[in-house]
């Protein structure tokens, strides 16, 4: 590790690590109220002091969790990670070898649109993620997650090409699913669903297409 990169890990570690269930409970409360916070004034206008006022806390108070406004979004990001990789130790565990082509794109769509619903201002944080230096190594491990865990599940579905291949289709598989995603959060009732069933024909034809190719 280099000294530039151990400065960066210490900058964005929590000041001390929640052991506590009260010191945890506050490190989630600082999270989520800066997820709220996101939302409502946006990436720029978010600071420490807001922040510790929001949770009722002094500013000193929140150094304790954590020292500065990124380490707050580079925790905020991990727990989003977390929730994307249980989304696909999930879709691992499905009989993906049996299932009907429609079914199985249906859920895996289904089940990543609520990992992006269940996230506070999921725009920004993923915007923050690929423009803050700070925060870049999140992006960076999002799509590396996801790529090699969908490149596992398409030899599954049977399609059978190099792993480079395969994670061609996952770089793929990754872009158009996460910017729709980035859409629909925002879209409701009749238009969302319309979103979504487009974005299900777009994926099941361009698997449909490899399948075919393989055979």
């Amino acid at each position: 590790m280099t000294e530039k990169t151990r400065k960066k890990s210490q900058d964005l570690a929590p000041r001390n690590a929640p052991v506590q269930g009260r010191s945890k409970k506050r490190s989630k409360e600082i999270i989520d109220v800066t997820g709220e916070l996101l939302e409502r004034v946006g990436l720029d206008d978010l600071n420490t002091i807001l922040i510790a006022k929001e949770v009722g806390i002094s500013v000193g108070s929140l150094y304790h969790y954590f020292p500065n406004k990124h380490a707050i979004l580079y925790a905020m990001g991990s727990r989003w990670l977390e929730t994307v990789e249980a989304a696909l130790d999930q879709i691992a565990s499905w009989p993906v070898e049996a299932m009907p082509m429609d079914e199985l794109v249906e859920q895996m769509l289904s089940l990543k649109l609520n990992t992006y619903k269940r996230q506070k201002a999921i725009l920004t944080l993923v915007q923050a993620m690929f423009s803050v230096p700070e925060l870049r190594e999140l992006d960076d491990q999002h799509d590396e997650l996801e790529i090699s865990r969908m490149a596992e599940v398409f030899k599954r579905m049977g399609i059978q090409r190099h792993l480079k291949e395969r994670e061609r289709l996952g770089r793929l598989y990754l872009e158009v699913t996460h910017s729709v995603m980035l859409v629909v959060v925002n879209q409701k009732g009749e238009r969302a669903k319309r979103t979504m069933a487009d974005l299900q024909m777009i994926i099941c034809n361009l698997l449909n297409q490899h399948l075919s190719d393989a055979e």
